[in-house]
């Protein structure tokens, strides 16, 4: 286009202008519409036959004249309709049409008709602006195909894919399938504080903010575990929450610092009652989602239905590394990852290290994880938070759930002995003073809740990358609004 966007805008508003002159106003506050669009579609041989008169409202998408004669389409959150301006329909309205633009939102009145072409259309017998746009869609002027452009500016990602706008009420029938199933098995939904004097409950490096009234600073939040656990003390025994979460921490395909978690913790359930409720939850959100247990992946077909296989963290340690944990040294593990261009940081203890060479070396692995499994019998270095199994204290109750090469949710046999915890949150402060700025704060209210008694539970956890791999994009494409760089 040789037109400037700024001759464009200053042309627009001096249509926006004329309108104004001739006492029309191009940003009324309220609609007569009767039918969606789509209803319009659904009901048009009834509508047509009957010659009924229905309003219709919708942006302007296409905006072809034939002398006395205009065919436009709009469209609303629904379906497209082809509008049919005809001066002979419209009582001397029709010269106010040249003051409209690809854009505009408009009203329509009118009648449902089949054209010769067979487009089923609304005859318009009167219309009213009701929104004038200044700037043009962005397939008018320039497209909209750069991923940067189409995320900073998601507004106009929605106005011009429709396939995005799908993902996102996707995206909402996932997270209501989620609750709604939880709810039916007798879980309580709970808000709690984003706000937190003390950040727990996950290995991250926490947001801090200052509570002016208050004088003190504050934390936003970076789990909801630890106060949905204190519920459990408090008597409940079935509790969840689906919230926001921050961590900050790098971005990846895999990672944003502020998105959207699940987790709920369900007392007197034994691990693998936990293990089987979380199948069922995931099953029923997937095919209620998208109507399907079989979903593409780069390339590759995922089935989620039927029972997940467990896998031994320890066995699949040894098989691609030759490394035994029960014998590995720290030594011998940081010359592992040395030799492998695994990246540590100085301060890393043995969990850290055990943990990055299975993300790095063996998660990816397509025949580890890419169909679901569930990875069980994980070493007691890498999870502060989990209790220790009876039969093998180097081990921990810790399920995470492998599928797509990636950890898509991640559960618990709890810890509920305060002593214990206690221990382990000094082992983690004793990182915090070495540099370890993920390491997990001590939180005196949270052990003063445990020593009251917390009875047996398992929990689990779960965030928006689950969604985002279901749709087989980058978790950053998949939230409405991601943070960007300037």
């Amino acid at each position: 286009m040789s037109e400037r966007i700024e001759d464009i805008i200053e042309f627009r508003k001096k249509k926006l202008a004329k309108l104004k002159e001739l006492g029309i106003d191009p940003y009324p506050s309220k609609t007569n519409r009767t039918h969606s669009n789509a209803q319009a579609l659904e009901k048009f041989d009834h509508l047509a036959q009957s010659k009924a008169t229905i309003t219709l409202v919708g942006r302007i998408r296409s905006w072809r004249t034939q002398g006395k004669i205009i065919f436009a389409n709009i469209e609303d959150s629904t379906a497209k309709i082809q509008v049919f301006f005809k001066a002979d329909n419209l009582a001397g309205k029709f010269e106010i049409l040249e003051n409209f633009d690809i854009g505009d939102f408009i009203e329509i009145t009118g009648i449902l008709f089949t054209t010769k072409t067979g487009e089923k259309t609304i005859e318009a017998h009167d219309f009213r602006i009701l929104a004038k746009s200044l700037r043009p869609l962005p397939s008018e002027y320039y497209g909209l195909a750069d991923v940067e452009t189409r995320l900073r500016k998601r507004y106009l990602d929605l106005m011009m894919n429709p396939e995005v706008r799908e993902m996102f009420i996707k995206k909402s029938r996932f997270w209501s399938s989620i609750q709604q199933f939880l709810v039916q098995r007798g879980f309580l939904h709970v808000e709690l504080p984003v706000l937190e004097p003390v950040p727990g409950g996950a290995e991250a490096e926490p947001f801090i903010t200052h509570h002016n009234a208050l004088d003190r600073d504050l934390y936003l939040r970076i789990s909801l575990e630890l106060p949905l656990k204190k519920l459990i003390v408090g008597g409940y025994e079935k509790v969840f929450e689906i919230g926001r979460i921050f961590r900050n921490e790098g971005i990846s395909t895999e990672h944003l610092q502020d998105y959207t978690q699940m987790e709920f913790y369900w007392a007197y359930a034994g691990f693998d009652d936990m293990m089987k409720l979380v199948r069922e939850m995931y099953q029923h959100a997937i095919k209620e989602t998208f109507g399907t247990l079989k979903l593409p992946y780069q390339g590759q077909m995922i089935d989620w239905g039927g029972e997940w296989p467990k896998q031994d963290y320890f066995k699949l340690f040894e098989k691609y590394t030759d490394l035994d944990l029960n014998a590995a040294t720290e030594d011998q593990l940081k010359k592992y990852a040395d030799q492998n261009h695994i990246s540590y940081e100085e301060f890393a203890g043995r969990g850290r290290i055990i943990d990055l060479i299975f993300k790095k070396k063996i998660r990816v692995l397509p025949e580890v994880g890419m169909q679901p499994s569930f990875l069980v019998n994980q070493p007691v270095e890498i999870e502060p938070l989990a209790k220790k199994d009876p039969l093998n204290p180097k081990i921990v109750q810790r399920m995470q759930i492998l599928a797509c090469c990636s950890e898509l949710g991640k559960g618990f046999g709890e810890l509920n002995d305060p002593l214990d915890q206690r221990e382990r949150f000094d082992f983690q402060m004793s990182l915090r003073a070495k540099g370890d700025t993920e390491a997990q704060m001590l939180d005196e209210d949270y052990l003063e809740a445990m020593e009251y008694g917390m009875p047996p539970l398992a929990g689990f956890g779960m965030s928006e990358r689950l969604f985002a791999v279901l749709m087989d994009k980058s978790v950053r494409e998949t939230v409405i609004f991601p943070l960007m760089k300037d």
